[in-house]
């Protein structure tokens, strides 16, 4: 994933596995390498920034990359029934959800519609700590990169509090977890927190 994400970096994708043939090769099967839990923010695309093909990746996105059971099922379908060794959670930078976050803590915040509050409400904790950690710090001058590598950290440990199945996976040396942050502008995926063996 790192060498395709560096190939999208220089501008030089291959776009690998992506004709008919390999169509045709998947109609009844998968077998992804890793499956990647991110931001569903539309700047994301999973198969393009890390240029993987069809059949690569077992992809669940949502706004936020905020753990939730239906996040949790899917990662343990990819680690029980697909067998994946890989599972990379991919937070960025200028996320919204992020940003509403912290928005949300101001003083005078309006409240936000219930099903959004839900959403981002798991991201607070996160804004909270990088708040106390930074005296004087508010939601207008805290660093949302900061809290999205905070919020980042707090999504795999939430996988692994959450998930027994995936935990006893890790600690037995056939997954690894990787979070890593992109960076809109130049198109990196950064490894921040790793988890298990991942050779």
């Amino acid at each position: 994933m790192l060498e395709g994400n560096r190939r999208f970096v220089a501008g030089e994708p291959r776009h690998p596995r992506q004709d008919a043939e390999r169509r045709h090769e998947l109609a009844h099967a998968q077998r992804p390498t890793a499956a990647l839990f991110g931001c569903s923010d539309s700047r994301l695309a999973a198969e393009i920034i890390f240029d993987e093909g069809l059949g690569d990746l077992f992809v669940i996105r949502n706004a936020g990359q905020v753990v939730s059971d239906s996040v949790v099922g899917s990662l343990e379908y990819a680690v029980a029934v697909l067998n994946v060794p890989l599972i990379v959670v991919l937070g960025h930078d200028e996320c919204g959800a992020v940003r509403a976050a912290i928005d949300s803590t101001a003083a005078d915040a309006p409240a936000l519609p219930a099903n959004i509050w839900r959403q981002v409400a798991p991201i607070v904790p996160a804004v909270r700590r990088v708040l106390t950690a930074h005296e004087g710090a508010t939601a207008q001058t805290v660093d949302a990169e900061e809290v999205g590598r905070e919020h980042l950290r707090d999504t795999v440990a939430g996988i692994l509090r959450s998930s027994e199945l995936i935990s006893e996976a890790v600690a037995e040396g056939r997954v690894a977890i990787v979070g890593a942050n992109y960076r809109l502008a130049d198109g990196t995926a950064i490894p921040d927190v790793v988890v298990g063996d991942v050779a």
